[in-house]
């Protein structure tokens, strides 16, 4: 990973806004910026210095994971923080507003030097980690493989009288076979009317013969998430129930193929959202398209009707538009795509045409 690289766009967001240092407490920018993988610590920079805190659980983890000019082991977090603001005599000082609670804010303000102005740099934050470069592409790629080859070893566990709960664990436990690090989120497997619930994590309740089934998993490689939907039938399903596979498959792929840099988010949104609508399903899609995923299963940019910004190449989002009607079922279509000079290319690669298994 080139960390240099990194904190050099960070230093970017530093002289843009004028702040003599930044500071960080989100774990998933600390590791996109010098590595470090542990549970606690802080981030400082400046125009001619990267600084990592943490305490002494995490001393020799530090030593062997971080790429930064010093680490500093502290007793107490914000007043190790304190005590550096005040050596790097910073008047201006950058943060991250969305990882801070205001109570913590409260007690850093109270062990800083009192002169300090803060200024939030959230808008400019969010996009930090927006365009993968290729050690993460790679990782990304790995980890979507491994979904692929995980799926393809439960399938024959897929029937009716088959609990939901049962396909979760078996394909957590594929996955992690197969060297996937950890679940990327609550895996959702959701059949028959309870796949009217977009975020239906998996229950006692067994897949049934002429239902749907949808099942959105991922796992993590170096940190880094998978995230895919397939939905798929338990037998012979009902002609609505086809019928809206069809239209968000339609939706799906005519999004797809709209991807490219340049184009504004909310465009991309409307291809699917309009199609969904002029189809007469439109009540019955109420989420976004779909959203970044890096480090965090759902980072910038949103992909949604409410996002102003643009595609640009190395963004890695999800397309998953979905129909969920209640009493009947539902169906969500995923795929997670980098956005390439001319289009995209598929990372997720489970085929995502309609399929019925043996009930």
């Amino acid at each position: 990973m080139n960390f240099s690289l990194r904190q050099a766009k960070l230093r970017d967001i530093l002289r843009r806004n004028n702040v003599d240092a930044i500071l960080l407490f989100g774990l998933y920018d600390i590791r996109y910026l010098c590595g470090f993988s542990g549970t606690d610590g802080a981030f400082l920079l400046t125009d001619s210095e990267s600084i990592f805190l943490t305490d002494s659980r995490y001393a020799t983890q530090a030593r062997d994971q971080v790429s930064t000019d010093r680490v500093i082991c502290y007793a107490g977090k914000l007043a190790g923080i304190g005590d550096e603001l005040t050596r790097l005599e910073a008047a201006r000082v950058g943060f991250d507003a969305n990882s801070v609670s205001v109570a913590v804010f409260e007690k850093l303000t109270a062990q800083a030097p009192d002169h300090i102005e803060w200024v939030p740099l959230s808008e400019d934050l969010d996009a930090l980690r927006a365009c993968k470069d290729p050690d993460e592409l790679a990782l990304m790629k790995k980890a979507a493989d491994l979904n692929r080859e995980a799926f393809e070893r439960i399938i024959p566990l897929i029937k009716a009288g088959v609990s939901e709960k049962t396909v979760a664990l078996e394909l957590e436990f594929a996955l992690k076979r197969l060297g996937g690090e950890d679940n990327a989120f609550d895996f959702i497997v959701a059949s028959g009317i309870r796949g009217a619930l977009p975020h239906g994590v998996a229950s006692d309740k067994p897949m049934g013969d002429g239902e749907l089934v949808t099942i959105d998993f991922g796992t993590r490689v170096q940190g880094y998430c998978s995230d895919e939907t397939v939905t798929f039938a338990v037998g012979n399903i009902s002609g609505k129930l086809r019928q809206i596979f069809d239209i968000v498959l339609e939706a799906h792929d005519s999004a797809l193929a709209a991807v490219r840099p340049g184009v504004k988010i909310s465009d991309l949104d409307a291809v699917a959202r309009n199609h969904i609508s002029a189809s007469g399903f439109g009540e019955f899609f109420g989420h976004g398209l779909g959203h970044g995923v890096g480090l965090d299963i759902h980072e910038y940019p949103a992909v949604s009707s409410r996002t102003e910004d643009s595609l640009r190449e190395g963004m890695v989002i999800t397309i998953e538009p979905g129909i969920y009607i209640p009493d009947l079922g539902g169906v969500r279509i995923e795929d997670s795509i980098v956005v390439t000079a001319t289009g995209y290319e598929l990372l997720t690669s489970i085929p995502k045409q309609f399929r019925s298994l043996t009930p």
